[in-house]
């Protein structure tokens, strides 16, 4: 009879475990799976979401619904998720702001742990851009004009903590006599450049570049870690001599804390090989956007290094959110 008793609890055991590892590994999804854009629609981490939802939904085999919540720097969307479910139906489509938002915000209504890092997606590269009447082609130069302005080089950005205000804190750095002037998004900030009511900025490569290629803007530098695909006569800054002007606007996938691990790997697995398909780079580089393919852990390792280098001028810079 115990013999008996033993074998039934065993056998039920399996089963179970077995039921729970088909449920996750095999029936998972079993409906369309959505994912958050914490930005309005058109911008690059919405074009770069939307690439790739195509992608991954063919191989999920359900389709991936893309649900924009714009707000806040990002805070919105990025709350909504980290406060989901987290039962592999719901997934952040991250940028800069995931890393950044807490270093500049005392009043974050959710802690970075509560997003999972799965995977990166692609990067559109910032591209340092000045209104043409501004006498300067490259770093050396325009660090060299800014020197002779009595106020410096006023320089647009998206806000407190955005990426032009990195690549301003970055210039800074190098030497750049810089004055911050915050507008509400990146193509305000651009639209005041091509106004000359700004000289300079920084924005996402499929922001910048139709303007530069029309002669509207003029392109200084990419910051992006190599050169621009779509754009290749473009130097890095690391080119011209300046290797601590580095950052993109790029996108990553993140899930809610807690969504089980079997999930996380395997939409971690569909994501690589889609991001690593042709046909999503087909659709990323003519546009100036750089595929980034690779494991969770090396996007792990780069959101902990982001973090140690931004916290870093963050903090310098005494960077607060805007009021």
């Amino acid at each position: 009879m115990r013999l008996e008793r033993l074998l039934l609890s065993t056998c039920v055991a399996i089963a179970t475990l077995f039921s729970a590892t088909t449920a996750v590994g095999v029936d998972w999804p079993d409906r369309p799976v959505k994912w958050v854009v914490p930005f309005g629609p058109g911008g690059a981490n919405d074009l770069i979401a939307r690439a790739a939802a195509e992608a991954v939904g063919k191989r999920l085999g359900q389709p991936i619904i893309i649900e924009n919540k714009p707000g806040a720097g990002a805070i919105v969307g990025a709350e909504y998720v980290a406060k989901a479910k987290p039962d592999g139906y719901t997934w952040l489509i991250g940028a800069a702001g995931v890393v950044t938002n807490s270093m500049i915000r005392t009043d974050m209504p959710y802690p970075d742990s509560a997003l999972v890092p799965v995977g990166m997606i692609a990067v559109a590269p910032s591209v340092i851009a000045v209104n043409p009447a501004v006498p300067a082609s490259n770093l050396k130069e325009l660090i060299a004009w800014s020197k002779t302005q009595p106020n410096g080089v006023d320089w647009a950005t998206a806000g407190a903590g955005s990426t032009p205000h990195f690549v301003a804190e970055m210039l800074r750095e190098a030497g750049v006599n810089v004055t911050i002037v915050p507008y509400k998004s990146g193509g305000e900030g651009v639209t005041a450049v091509l106004s000359n009511t700004v000289p300079a900025t920084s924005e996402a490569s499929i922001i910048v570049l139709p303007q530069v290629k029309a002669g509207k803007l003029k392109a200084i530098a990419t910051t992006y870690t190599k050169r621009i695909t779509a754009y290749d006569t473009l130097p890095t800054a690391k080119e011209q001599g300046y290797p601590g002007i580095e950052i993109g606007h790029w996108a990553g996938l993140f899930a809610p804390k807690g969504t089980p691990a079997a999930i996380v790997e395997r939409m971690s697995r569909e994501l690589e090989a889609a991001v690593r398909s042709a046909d999503f780079r087909d659709k990323m580089v003519p546009a100036g956007i750089e595929p980034e393919p690779g494991t969770t852990a090396q996007f792990v390792a780069f959101i902990t290094a982001e973090r140690n280098r931004l916290g870093r001028l963050a903090k310098k810079a005494n960077m607060q959110a805007d009021k």
